[in-house]
């Protein structure tokens, strides 16, 4: 068996990184964002951080070893994109999957408490008055400023803080919902990049590479008959970009049955930490809640998941809709995630939804996400 004293030394090397990576996010809050957390991982500011931690001598030789980031689909023009992938989640992801060593080391302690002490860092930083300065250059760098006029607060200025413009709230009409006389159809619970499948088992064999997921873990694995209703069921999957509007909103129509929370870790959910063959299933580690819903237009049940991850402070509902009884509408916004990244899960028992056809190929053929916003149909109820 190897020593596991290099796998140490690495681990300490890749958690002092990723720890200065938050120090200069958060010591000049005026900074720009893509020249602190989010710089493109390929890029030349990235090269100090990451020879510290990778072997490699340059960022030729790293690109053509390392995934630097992800193509998504634009489901409007079916054009295809590359989307970098930023430095922290790059360094994130190295605390995972560094070799067989680094494999184990999924398991130690200290890595879920180094990334649970940094996502509480980021989020009592973010929370402070001082992260006002951080809006603007947050907005400038990631090309923000015309989406303003989607909020229901505008002007920038009016935010006390980076969390609270983070978990900015939109205008309804922002975001209407398809075909909103017909309550079969189902619809994408976010602004995001979306996966779907019509059952689980096709989620496992083209998307979900993590060793241990199952529905009844992913749901808290507290009742088997709840898991047993979503068996050969379908799975959406919506990933939020920190760049994006970070409200989850109600896929369907329905009645709060139940809420659960789930203590978890901070891992990072980029398509390359959830698809790498032998890896820990990060959507069954990381912190979530559980909102069972039934569906009005059926009566049968509906799981929205709300998963947290790398540097995100935490998972609020709004409007107390997360009270048993009360009744939400497709659409209607369901709750805010606080700094960082996140997704929210959608589980259909069978039978419930035929995915639409171009999101399934995208998922599936392609094997890319497809960019989408909340409201946009994701399939339809068979009468």
């Amino acid at each position: 068996m190897a020593s596991s004293e290099p796998s140490e030394t690495h681990f300490e090397a890749t958690a002092s990184a990723f720890n200065n990576l938050v120090i200069a996010a958060t010591s000049d809050h005026e900074t720009d964002p893509k020249k602190t957390l989010h710089t493109p991982a390929s890029h030349e500011l990235s090269h100090k951080w990451l020879q510290r931690i990778f072997p490699y001598h340059s960022l030729e030789e790293m690109e053509s070893n390392l995934h630097m980031g992800n193509y998504v689909i634009d489901r409007q023009t079916g054009a295809k994109s590359f989307e970098p992938m930023s430095i922290y989640v790059r360094v994130g992801m190295h605390l995972l999957y560094y070799g067989s060593e680094q494999e184990r080391a999924l398991h130690w302690k200290k890595t879920q408490a180094l990334l649970k002490a940094q996502s509480e860092k980021m989020g009592a930083e973010y929370d402070a008055p001082e992260s006002k300065a951080h809006i603007e250059p947050f907005i400038e760098s990631f090309n923000l400023r015309s989406s303003l006029s989607e909020m229901v607060e505008p002007d920038p200025s009016k935010y006390a803080t980076f969390n609270e413009f983070f978990a900015r709230e939109i205008r309804e009409p922002a975001r209407p919902i398809a075909e909103p006389e017909n309550d079969l159809v189902t619809s994408s619970p976010a602004d995001c990049r979306l996966t779907a499948f019509p059952t689980v088992d096709m989620a496992t064999k083209y998307w979900i590479k993590g060793f241990g997921f199952t529905i009844g873990r992913l749901l808290g694995g507290s009742s088997p008959d709840l898991a047993k209703q979503f068996e050969g069921g379908s799975i959406v999957i919506a990933r939020l970009a920190p760049q994006d509007y970070h409200r989850w909103h109600a896929p369907i129509s329905g009645t709060v049955e139940s809420v659960t929370d789930i203590p978890g870790t901070y891992y990072t959910v980029n398509p390359q930490a959830i698809t790498e063959p032998g890896s820990l299933d990060v959507f069954c580690e990381n912190k979530r809640s559980v909102m069972m819903l039934k569906r009005t237009a059926t009566g049968r049940p509906v799981a929205i998941v709300a998963v947290g991850a790398m540097l995100v402070g935490s998972i609020k509902y709004v409007s107390e809709v997360d009270r048993v009884g009360t009744k939400v509408r497709r659409g209607q916004c369901l709750g805010a995630f606080y700094y960082g990244g996140s997704t929210v899960i959608v589980l259909y028992p069978p039978g419930e939804v035929v995915l639409d056809e171009d999101l399934v190929r995208n998922s599936t053929e392609e094997k890319c996400e497809t960019v989408m916003k909340v409201g946009w149909r994701t399939g339809i109820t068979k009468a």
